[in-house]
C-alpha cells in the first residue's frame, strides 16, 4: 500500500518541493520518518494518527514508513504533518489520489485535525507555481500571503476533514486570491511622520540626503535630543517598495515566522532596532538550521542600532560583511545558506560615557580617556561604512513650542525619489549598483569630478579641520547625492561644503 503527496521544505528564503512517500505494510505496528528529518519532523507521527483518529477516519493497523525526499536535504519544521496524514490516508483508500497529484499540501496538524499555520508559505506557492503545479493546500492562516503569487491556485484549509473532502471532490472551494494593487494602497502608509519632529532642521536635512543616496547614517548627540524619534522616520522618506523588493522583504519575513496572521504583503520599509546586548547570531542569523537574523529582517529597509558603542565589539565587526555585499551568509557542517540583507545603517551615540559632552546646559563628569575609550568601542573599519556623521543637539524650547509646521515625509520621499531616479539612470550599466552609495573608486573618479574650488576646498578641509584620509572618498560620495537632489550635473563647492559637515566623527575632537 503506497501513495505519493507533493509538500514543500525552504532553505534559506527559497523552497523546493518534497515528495512526501507512504508507504504501509503488514507487520509489527510502528511509525518512521525517514529522509533527514528534523525532531519537529519526527515528532510528527504523534499529532499525525492523533489527527486521523480524532477526525473520524480509520488509522491503519500496520508499519507505516514515510519518506522524504530529496532524502539528502535536511527536512524541518511541522509544515509535513497534513501531507502525512493524507498520504496515509491515501495507501488506505480513504482519499483520492487523482486529485493529490495536482497539488502541494503544506500544513501543521493539532490533535484534533485543525491546521495550524506554517512558515515560509510564500516561498513554497513561489515553488509550486514554478514546478508547474495546478494549486496549492494551505493552512486558512497562510491563505493571504500564500496567494500574492500569481498563477496558481490556493486553497485555503481549516481541517483534515475540509482537506479530505475537498480531494474526494464532496466540497468546491473557490480559489483565494488577493488584489495586490489593494494591498499595496491599504498597507503603504506610515503612522509616523517627519512633520512629527519639531526643530532639528539640519539633521533632517542630513538623513533626506542618507536617504537619496542609500548612505549609512550616524547621529551624535545627548540623551534626549531626539536621536531615535528621527531615526523611526526614515523609513517615511525612503522611496516606495517596488512589488519585487515587497515579494523579496516578505519571502524574509515569511521564513522567519515573523509575519503577521492576515498580513498578504509587506509594503512599507521594514524599520528594525535590536537592543544592544543583541548576540552576534541574532543579529546576522544562525542556528543548527540557519534563521535570518535583524539584517535581513531589515532587507530593503533600516537597521537601526541605538547606543552603538553599547554593542559588543564582536557584534558589529560580523555586520561588516553584509553591509558590504547586500547578503549574508551563514555556513554549517550541513548547510551554507545566504539571505538577503540590503538595508541603511542608522545608528545614535551619546558622545560620551554620560551622554553631555557636546551639550551646554548640562555638565559633562567624563574625563579625556573615559571618553576616547568609549569612542574606540567603534572600530575604523565599522566607521568607514558609514557615509554620514550628524551632531544631534538638545532642542531649545523656542523649536519645541513653535506652532510652525514642519514638511512631511510625502514630500521629501518625492526629492529623494527624484534623486534615485538620477542614480538610476547613471549606474544603468553596472549590475547591482543602484545608488551613489554603492560606488567604488573608480566609480566615484568617473563621476566625481571635482573643479579646482572643490579641490581646494577637500585639501583645506582635511589639513584645517583634521579630516582623516578614509573622509576623502566618502566627502565626493555624499556631495554626488546633493548635487542630485538639487538636479545638478557638476558637484559644486556648495555641495562639498554641506557634505564636509557630515564627517563630524573624522575630526580631531573625535579622534580615537
Amino acid at each position: 500500500m503506497f501513495a505519493k503527496v507533493l509538500s514543500a521544505g525552504v532553505l534559506g528564503v527559497d523552497a523546493y518541493i518534497v515528495q512526501v512517500e507512504a508507504h504501509l505494510e503488514t507487520a509489527l505496528i510502528s511509525f518512521t520518518t525517514v529522509g533527514l528529518p528534523d525532531s519537529a519532523v519526527k515528532e510528527s507521527k504523534e499529532r499525525v494518527s492523533a489527527a486521523i483518529k480524532n477526525s473520524g477516519f480509520r488509522y491503519p493497523n500496520k508499519k507505516v514508513t514515510i519518506n522524504l525526499a530529496p532524502a539528502d536535504v535536511h527536512k524541518e519544521g511541522t509544515g509535513f504533518d497534513l501531507p502525512m496524514a493524507l498520504g496515509i490516508l491515501a495507501a488506505t483508500g480513504e482519499v483520492s489520489k487523482d486529485r493529490l497529484e495536482h497539488f502541494v499540501v503544506l500544513g501543521e496538524l493539532s490533535l484534533d485535525g485543525v491546521i495550524r499555520p506554517v512558515q515560509g508559505a510564500l516561498p513554497m506557492a513561489l515553488a509550486a507555481r514554478d514546478n508547474g503545479m495546478e494549486g496549492i493546500i494551505v493552512p486558512e492562516a497562510n491563505s493571504h500571503e500564500a496567494a500574492i503569487v500569481d498563477g496558481i491556485k490556493v486553497y485555503p484549509m481549516e481541517s483534515l476533514i475540509d482537506t479530505v473532502d475537498f480531494l474526494n471532490g464532496e466540497v468546491e472551494i473557490e480559489p483565494f486570491t488577493v488584489d495586490i494593487n489593494s494591498v499595496f494602497s491599504q498597507y503603504r502608509d506610515y503612522e509616523i511622520d517627519f512633520s512629527d519632529v519639531r526643530g532639528q532642521e539640519h539633521v533632517k536635512r542630513a538623513l533626506e540626503v542618507a536617504a537619496a543616496g542609500g548612505h549609512n547614517v550616524l547621529m551624535i548627540g545627548p540623551p534626549g535630543s531626539g536621536k531615535t524619534m528621527l531615526a523611526k522616520r526614515l523609513p517615511t522618506i525612503l522611496p516606495d517598495l517596488e512589488l519585487d523588493e515587497a515579494l523579496e522583504t516578505t519571502k524574509v519575513y515569511s521564513v522567519a515566522g515573523k509575519l503577521a496572521r492576515g498580513t498578504a504583503l509587506i509594503a512599507t520599509r521594514p524599520f528594525r532596532a535590536p537592543h544592544h546586548t543583541i548576540s552576534d547570531a541574532g543579529l546576522i542569523g544562525g542556528g543548527r538550521i540557519p534563521k535570518p537574523g535583524e539584517v535581513s529582517l531589515a532587507h530593503n529597509g533600516v537597521l537601526f542600532l541605538d547606543e552603538l558603542p553599547e554593542f559588543r565589539k564582536n557584534v558589529l565587526e560580523v555586520m561588516r560583511q553584509p553591509m558590504e555585499d547586500g547578503t549574508v551568509v551563514l555556513s554549517r557542517a550541513s548547510v551554507s545558506l545566504a539571505y538577503p540583507a540590503n538595508f541603511m545603517l542608522a545608528a545614535a551615540m551619546n558622545p560620551c560615557p554620560c551622554g553631555y559632552a557636546t551639550d551646554p546646559a548640562r555638565e559633562c563628569k567624563c574625563n579625556s580617556g573615559q571618553i576616547q575609550r568609549y569612542m574606540s568601542k567603534i572600530s575604523g573599519p565599522l566607521l568607514d561604512r558609514i557615509d554620514i556623521h550628524v551632531e544631534v543637539p538638545t532642542v531649545k524650547w523656542k523649536q519645541l513650542s513653535s506652532e510652525r509646521s514642519s514638511e512631511t515625509s510625502s514630500v521629501i520621499r518625492e526629492r529623494v525619489r527624484m534623486a534615485r531616479l538620477i542614480q538610476r539612470q547613471r549606474f544603468a550599466h553596472r549590475k547591482g549598483m543602484y545608488c551613489n552609495a554603492d560606488m567604488e573608486s573608480r566609480d566615484i573618479e568617473k563621476f566625481c569630478k571635482l573643479d579646482d574650488e572643490c579641490m581646494n576646498l577637500l585639501r583645506h578641509a582635511i589639513t584645517t579641520l583634521g579630516l582623516s584620509a578614509r573622509a576623502f572618498h566618502r566627502i565626493q560620495k555624499v556631495a554626488r547625492t546633493i548635487a542630485d537632489l538639487d538636479h545638478s550635473n557638476l558637484i559644486t563647492a556648495v555641495h562639498i561644503s554641506e557634505a564636509i559637515q557630515y564627517r563630524s566623527m573624522d575630526r580631531e575632537q573625535w579622534s580615537m
